[in-house]
């Protein structure tokens, strides 16, 4: 099973031969031991779990990296608003910008919960924050989901509770809960799995990719494998091992169109088959990205890679167009994710497109509203 590096400067430390690997051991037999409390914590009712007033749709992973989760929490967001649902979206918010510092060490001292509302990036009518406050993934999705409210806040019992009180919210989707026990009730876990990396190196943090073992998949109520080429019966098989009761639907992220990310111009997205392109990302899986564009026909000459949530300055774009210039590229593309990161520059000689995609169902589904409908509505 072909294998895509998750973070540049990380391939050797998980993959490799590197001098650290056998170091972090300790480090991930404690992370293993904490998390193992904590979960033991929750079901034994030792930690309190808190219900809702609302259906919670939990889509998540059990690895750190990018399995394609924000297409798939947009395609289910539209889905259910189609189906007459109001719908708000979750979201921890990473690398969003935090609480002032005093007011976090005070809450701390006193032992006291955080009363402040949640970040509201959208109201379902307006986009209220920029991608700084709000974190690229919930900016992203409240740029396109126009009619969604997209709260941002770590306690997402508190944000759930403000969706439904003040906004009417009666669906909640928990963008990267999988992990979040605390919030409980009517909920239906659905858990995504990389076909190209599907629990990495085996190993959990820090020595591996893994936020739990692969074996906690045996609580979610739905799998989809995403990035998939059909190929898939090994891990169809690993999966049906683990958790012989969840449905698995196996799903595609499919190019759209690109558009321009000053003018908002938006092409089909075969203009880029024949091109010299540019490649330009900070996402966790560079290479998927850059495969996807020599699929649809470009002529990859030139790629930058960033780490993961990297918000560029100026200077790197400017440094970036010189260097594709020098390849003779056309165009550069860069993802939508990263698009919302990118700072204003006066220089347009050379056209720079993000390419939006959408997910597609291949299998375990006659269509997406029919997955929703089976997932959400049984």
């Amino acid at each position: 099973m072909k294998r895509t590096p998750l973070t540049p400067g990380f391939e050797a430390l998980w993959y490799g031969n590197h001098p650290l690997r056998f170091a972090l051991l300790p480090a991930t037999l404690l992370y293993q031991l904490i998390a193992g409390l904590r979960r033991e914590g929750y079901r034994r009712g030792w930690l309190k779990a808190v219900e809702i007033a609302a259906p919670v749709i939990v889509v998540g992973n059990v690895s750190v990296g990018g399995t394609g989760k924000t297409p798939v929490v947009e395609k289910f967001a539209r889905e259910l608003q189609d189906a007459g649902r109001k719908v708000a979206i979750l979201s921890r918010g990473y690398r969003s910008k935090p609480a002032p510092l005093p007011k976090r060490m005070l809450n701390q001292l006193l032992l006291r919960s955080d009363s402040t509302p949640p970040r509201v990036v959208s109201d379902g009518k307006s986009l209220l924050l920029d991608s700084e406050t709000a974190g690229d993934e919930p900016y992203m999705l409240a740029s396109n989901l126009k009619d969604v409210v997209v709260l941002v806040d770590k306690d997402r019992v508190k944000a759930g509770r403000y969706a439904i009180e003040t906004f009417g919210c009666d669906t909640l989707l928990l963008d990267d809960g999988y992990q979040y026990w605390k919030l409980a009730g009517r909920r239906r876990d659905i858990v995504l799995i990389d076909r190209q990396q599907p629990f990495g190196n085996e190993h959990m943090l820090p020595r591996g990719t893994l936020r739990e073992p692969a074996t906690h998949l045996s609580r979610a109520d739905t799998i989809f494998i995403t990035k998939s080429d059909g190929n898939t019966k090994e891990l169809r098989a690993r999966i049906a091992s683990l958790n012989p009761n969840a449905g698995i639907i196996e799903c595609v992220h499919h190019p759209m169109y690109i558009e321009d990310l000053f003018t908002g111009e938006r092409h089909d997205i075969s203009i880029i088959k024949g091109k010299r392109v540019a490649s330009f990302s900070g996402i966790a899986q560079p290479e998927s990205f850059e495969q996807s564009l020599v699929k649809l026909g470009a002529e990859l000459v030139y790629s930058k890679r960033h780490a993961d949530h990297h918000r560029f300055t100026q200077q790197e774009v400017l440094n970036a167009i010189n260097r594709s210039k020098k390849r003779q590229a056309e165009l550069i593309v860069t993802t939508q994710k990263d698009a919302v990161r990118f700072p204003k520059i006066d220089r347009r000689d050379l056209p720079i497109y993000f390419m939006r995609v959408e997910i597609r169902i291949l299998s375990g589904a006659e269509d997406f509203r029919d997955c929703v409908r089976r997932i959400c509505f049984r």
